[in-house]
């Protein structure tokens, strides 16, 4: 079993938002993905997409994105981005999805020798909190990626590798640690897969180690459309 990963896929077969407009890293980017994806992914691989999956806003919007995902090879895992404003809550996430395709939200899910959480998080702030608002969701958000945790924890009996994914970055520009890496570390995560940022200007690393985890940023523009294996 090898584990792929890749971020911010932003489907919309069932909407008219082409991503083409945001440059040419997004021309034909999904015909790159479906080739590179199919040519690396076996029937028990898995692949998490670490949120932003659609530009749906209502999830009866998303039932073509979806076939698009369940078509691909593999085993998916996915979690809720910034953008999917179509995820309104778990049941109803679960009721919609191929059999192939699994959705995390405060929980965890195991396969084989690997344990597999995660959930959106929130904005890092460079030093304070740009809003109140912005520090009230970043809390609970804090709350959820500690249930996603625990969850993983229980399912860990045997020393089983847990990888965490976050769609927003667990870390401010700098790289500082934040309450989100602390978590990581107080429960013992072995890897973290996260997104969301896009763009040329993006000078982060895509992959780096951090107090003995790895990271992986795996926003699908900046990995050239394919995924990145990390397991």
């Amino acid at each position: 079993m090898k584990i792929y990963a890749i971020s911010d896929l932003h489907l919309s077969f069932g909407s008219n938002k082409p991503m083409d407009i945001f440059g040419e890293s997004w021309e034909n980017y999904l015909e790159k993905i479906l080739e590179d994806w199919n040519r690396k992914v076996k029937d028990d691989d898995i692949v998490l997409i670490a949120g932003d999956i659609s530009w749906a806003m209502k999830i009866e919007e998303t039932k073509e994105d979806f076939v698009f995902l369940e078509k691909l090879n593999g085993k998916k895992v996915i979690i809720k981005g910034n953008h999917d404003y179509w995820w309104t809550g778990i049941s109803a996430v679960r009721n919609i999805l191929p059999k192939n395709i699994f959705a995390i939200q405060n929980d965890a899910i195991k396969f084989e020798n690997v344990i597999i959480c995660g959930t959106r998080g929130w904005t890092v702030p460079e030093t304070n909190f740009a809003t109140a608002q912005d520090e009230k969701i970043f809390k609970r958000e804090l709350i959820r990626m500690e249930l996603t945790l625990k969850s993983a924890k229980y399912l860990q009996t045997n020393n089983e590798t847990i990888i965490c994914m976050i769609h927003y970055p667990p870390t401010n520009s700098r790289r500082q640690k934040s309450d989100f890496t602390e978590l990581f570390e107080n429960y013992g995560v072995n890897k973290v897969v996260f997104g969301h940022l896009h763009g040329k200007k993006i000078k982060t690393q895509l992959y780096y180690i951090q107090n003995n985890i790895e990271y992986y940023l795996t926003a699908c523009d900046l990995v050239d459309n394919k995924l990145v294996q990390i397991y």
